[in-house]
């Protein structure tokens, strides 16, 4: 091997370490800042972290439910109105009336599988973003991870507490500035029978959430701009009945916060150090849209 050859090729670990670095730094809350190559010149960030991913030292982890017409829905009781049944119609299919093209029409409402809840959803935030005014700075942030899976599966009208938060940050620290909260109960597992992930009964659906004091303080105290769970909706099944009804809806959106529902695959992700990504359609005057959902993970 050659002196440029061996060169090159320290350089190029030397990046790859610096973006694994960046990201982690990142995920932390940290401001991002430019890599330094080992020979003390600026390099590229993106360049960097490009090679990463291409290297396979960061995964992608989708966090998203396939969206289609098996996707559970919520259902509202009456006077209230549903969203209906995600639905696709064909266009064409290499056919007469399409011969060299396959496409699609589709309908279903804002909130339909893995979805983004925008702040005027909710009426506290009926004056906040819709989904095309969102920062987009704010749809790319550090993931935190609080596993309740066994909590839930022992109680799946389980309430996610300030208790619960305080251990977490006793374990790895405080939460990070920006970042998002995903709340892991195992509920994904249910995401292709409507009937066992609303797991309803005749007092109500019962699925996990969180309690009103928490929801007060993401909203008002905390750093968090957003929240994620494998439910059907932030709030917890039975959350119709607190007061005030639906602590997540009623706080967070109108703290101009967001929620994000029916993730996948929170299972994969590290209890920190994940970097999570948004896309919502940029639909104007939506209050939320379908989304794909991925973070980034350090191998």
């Amino acid at each position: 091997m050659s002196k440029e050859t061996a060169s090159n090729a320290r350089m190029a670990r030397s990046d790859v370490s610096n973006a694994r670095n960046a990201l982690e730094r990142y995920s932390r809350g940290a401001t991002p800042r430019p890599l330094a190559s080992a020979g003390g010149a600026g390099v590229d960030t993106l360049a960097s972290f490009v090679e990463s991913l291409m290297s396979g030292s960061i995964d992608v982890i989708d966090l998203t439910q396939p969206l289609s017409e098996a996707t559970p829905m919520i259902q509202l009781p009456p006077p209230f109105a549903n969203t209906p049944n995600w639905r696709t119609h064909e266009i064409s299919h290499y056919d007469e009336k399409g011969p060299a093209w396959y496409w699609n029409w589709f309908e279903g409402g804002e909130h339909a599988g893995t979805h983004f809840d925008a702040p005027i959803h909710w009426i506290t935030g009926k004056d906040r973003d819709d989904v095309a005014q969102v920062p987009v700075r704010r749809l790319v942030g550090p993931a935190v991870v609080i596993d309740k899976s066994r909590e839930a599966q022992a109680n799946p009208d389980y309430l996610l507490t300030m208790n619960d938060i305080r251990a977490f940050e006793r374990q790895h620290g405080s939460l990070p500035e920006g970042c998002w909260l995903l709340y892991r109960t195992g509920w994904d597992t249910r995401a292709n029978d409507q009937k066992a992930f609303l797991n309803a009964n005749e007092t109500g659906p019962h699925t996990p959430g969180i309690d009103i004091d928490l929801a007060r303080w993401l909203a008002s105290e905390s750093p968090v701009v957003g929240v994620g769970v494998e439910t059907v909706g932030t709030d917890a099944g039975a959350a119709h009945s607190f007061n005030p009804p639906f602590p997540c809806h009623q706080f967070l959106l109108g703290a101009n916060k967001y929620g994000l529902t029916q993730l996948a695959n929170l299972a994969k992700l590290p209890s920190t150090g994940a970097v999570l990504l948004v896309a919502p359609l940029k639909l104007v005057k939506g209050s939320g849209s379908p989304c794909r959902a991925l973070a980034l993970v350090q191998r």
